[in-house]
């Protein structure tokens, strides 16, 4: 159900609200992304455990900053598009935020009963759905855990009066009442309202907001919105006038072997059982009369008692800094601008409740305040340019007084910008917030966010926490550009460095490259115009000429593009076997068999890259083939593949076989795979084969032998 319309002071509160996930979840988190060994499946897992961690992060990897045409809607997919580093800075700022909730008035929440109840729910609509042919078993899971959610959303979002609706109920109709008759609307519109910003499957938040209904209206609806009814029903032992075994082949068609009792015991049993791993207090047991409790437990916490004024900014500052600590660690590990930049953007959204906003960072170059290269912002910040020392509003202002700006500040008003103006209207807020990004030895940048009245107030007292907020993101982004300025210097010296090593190996090794050919050039000179060496001197003259060409290169950074060269492939490899057959393959004993033709096509490349990539392959094909073994090469003409002609070399060996290792260097060619047996020679094959556009496949069994097909596009005729 897409557009649904809440009560605009609710859509307001919820927008920035953060869904609390049990604490015994989230340090299990914390401890597995801090495990080497942990992968993404197992954080898939732990997240699918907590409705609050599983809203998190479906509001992070379906937000704009990674530009995704389809809505991501199973966890697994999420945790793999935000990475480890991520998915543990959103914890850790979590995990701070309990901290902040700790603040004179705010309200504890025990989510144990709430959090055993959703997880029961999503195991019981997985168990339903495969016992009933639903085709998506993890999407009713999904559905399951997330049913609720618009509970947290609120209690977020409206603190003491959502709790005081908490309190005055111990079960859910009746909390649905008091929502409706205090907010105009209820926890499954408001969970279904999320939904829809998540943009998952209509389905799916249809089973959100329909899970209340009555069982007459919701054997209307479709599967997955009757397969959750059906389950939360269950975990909540509401049965009506028809028992649970007729309701489950109304609504879901299960036949008469499907037993409702038994596939709740076994969903309860499973969340014992992760209740337990996490350390989860044991449920207390439970009688008919007073069913377990499915909500949150809340309480408003009392003010703490008054200190001097003195002793408590230096409770507050030493505060400060012991809780922000893990959350600059993860910062700074971090590598680059779009991971660190997102989870700053993540960690605001969370601590602070500020989801809509974005980045100015200072050039270092120009030192103007600009948004040009960072992705995932509106437009107006990428076409945002603020030469130094203009007055541009509340951006510069905060960076000129290194401290936290706003459109509501008290005290004489500040002129209003165009540029505020423009940046409240792309928020689609009242105003804007300006925090100064301060690093240890410069300003960085700022951050911006949409701000309104009520939000400035609720902001005021945490002030201290935005401006620390912003000295350490201002730490981060400064460590971070710091790293890549050395990173650069360190690659711009070791380049030069190797230019001038490359220029006396090309000094050095010219001279007797050119020796040698001077001697061959004599030698030519001697023999009869008959003899039939000649030809071998031609072809040692031209790989001579290779040679240098290799080693002239060497001086180049990068290598100069060349442009396309054709080849006969039979005369190359012709050449090529007069002249390496005998080192290579005849004084091992190993038996050559060709099978050559005449080029009635040329392959569109340049011959001096297929030297190398043969004559390296001949190589590994000698060292790996024992004495009386076999090699045979074949070229084939007139290949078609998609459409398009192609000149083949076949070669067969009866060596020992390759590693894998070394058959992925050839193609993915990677240099730290220089030091696998076979693996260099073939590293360069593969990117010598990637550049000239050679495909090369591979059949090698161990003790057998290898099979190599190298696949060359052909000149094409017009």
């Amino acid at each position: 159900m897409r557009d649904l319309q809440l009560p605009h002071t609710v859509t307001t509160a919820i927008e920035g609200a953060n869904v609390p996930p049990l604490p015994q979840v989230l340090l299990r988190l914390i401890q597995q992304v801090d495990d080497e060994s942990s992968t993404i499946d197992s954080l898939a897992a732990i997240v699918s455990q907590d409705p609050g961690l599983a809203a998190r992060i479906l509001t992070a990897a379906n937000s704009a900053a990674y530009y995704r045409s389809t809505a991501l809607g199973d966890i697994k997919s999420c945790v793999v598009l935000l990475g480890t580093r991520m998915v543990r800075s959103m914890a850790t700022s979590l995990a701070v935020k309990r901290l902040f909730d700790a603040d004179r008035g705010a309200v504890a929440a025990d989510l144990t009963d709430f959090w055993r109840h959703s997880l029961v729910v999503a195991e019981t609509s997985r168990a339903v759905a495969i016992a009933t042919g639903y085709p998506k078993p993890d999407e009713a899971y999904l559905a399951g855990l997330l049913h609720d959610v618009g509970q947290l959303l609120l209690m977020s979002a409206l603190g003491e009066q959502y709790a005081w609706l908490l309190s005055q109920t111990g079960t859910e109709d009746k909390l649905l009442e008091l929502e409706r008759s205090s907010l105009s609307t209820d926890h499954g519109e408001v969970g279904t309202w999320m939904a829809d910003q998540w943009k998952l499957d209509s389905e799916l938040a249809d089973a959100i907001l329909f899970h209340h209904a009555d069982a007459a209206e919701i054997a209307t609806a479709s599967s997955l919105p009757r397969l959750v009814w059906f389950a939360d029903a269950l975990a909540r032992g509401v049965e009506g006038p028809v028992p649970f075994e007729e309701l489950a082949m109304t609504l879901l068609g299960a036949d008469a072997s499907f037993d409702p009792g038994r596939t709740l015991a076994r969903a309860l049993d499973h969340v014992q059982v992760i209740a337990t791993a996490m350390g989860v207090a044991a449920r207390p047991e439970s009688d008919e009369a007073s069913p377990a409790r499915t909500l949150p437990n809340v309480t408003v916490l009392a003010p703490p008692s008054p200190h001097q004024e003195a002793d408590r900014a230096l409770a507050d500052h030493i505060r400060d800094m012991a809780v922000m600590h893990p959350l600059q660690q993860d910062l700074f590990t971090l590598t680059s601008d779009e991971e660190l930049l997102g989870a700053l953007r993540e960690s605001a959204r969370i601590l602070f409740e500020l989801p809509r906003m974005g980045f100015l960072l200072i050039d270092r170059e120009s030192g103007e305040l600009t948004g040009t290269s960072i992705a995932g912002q509106a437009a107006i910040f990428r076409q945002t340019r603020i030469a130094r020392g203009i007055d541009a509003g509340l951006a510069t202002r905060a960076l000129a007084e290194r401290e936290v700006c706003s459109s509501f500040d008290d005290g004489p008003a500040h002129r209003e910008s165009l540029l505020d103006r423009q940046l409240a209207r792309t928020f689609g807020s009242e105003g804007i917030l300006a925090l100064p990004m301060v690093g240890k030895r410069r300003i960085v940048g700022v951050m911006l966010f949409a701000l309104g009245r009520a939000e400035h107030a609720r902001l005021k007292r945490r002030t201290p926490w935005l401006q620390n907020f912003g000295r350490i993101g201002g730490m981060s982004v400064e460590a971070w550009q710091d790293a890549t300025s050395y990173r650069k210097q360190a690659e711009d010296e070791a380049a030069a460095a190797f230019r001038l090593q490359a220029r006396r190996v090309v000094h050095e090794a010219g001279n007797p490259l050119g020796i040698i050919k001077s001697y061959l050039r004599i030698l030519d000179q001697k023999l009869p115009e008959n003899s039939e060496v000649r030809h071998e001197l031609d072809v040692l003259r031209d790989e001579i000429d290779r040679v240098a060409g290799i080693v002239r290169r060497m001086n180049e950074v990068p290598p100069p593009a060349t442009e396309t060269a054709s080849v006969a492939v039979n005369a190359l490899v012709r050449e090529l076997l007069a002249l390496y057959a005998a080192p290579l393959f005849g004084d091992k004993g190993i038996a050559i068999t060709k099978h050559l033709g005449e080029d009635s096509d040329r392959a569109a490349c340049d011959p001096d890259s297929l030297k190398q990539i043969l004559v390296n392959l001949w190589k590994n094909a000698a060292e790996a083939t024992p004495q009386g073994g076999r090699f045979d090469i074949s070229v084939l003409d007139g290949v078609m593949e998609n459409g398009k002609r192609h000149v083949e070399i076949r070669m067969e060996d009866s060596g020992t076989g390759m590693p894998d290792e070394a058959i992925r260097n050839l193609s993915f060619p990677d240099p730290s795979h220089a030091q696998a047996e076979r693996g260099h020679g073939l590293s360069i094959v593969g990117s010598l084969a990637a550049r000239i556009g050679c495909r090369i496949s591979c059949r090698s069994k161990a003790g057998v032998g290898t099979t190599l097909s190298l696949l060359l596009p052909c000149v094409q005729v017009s």
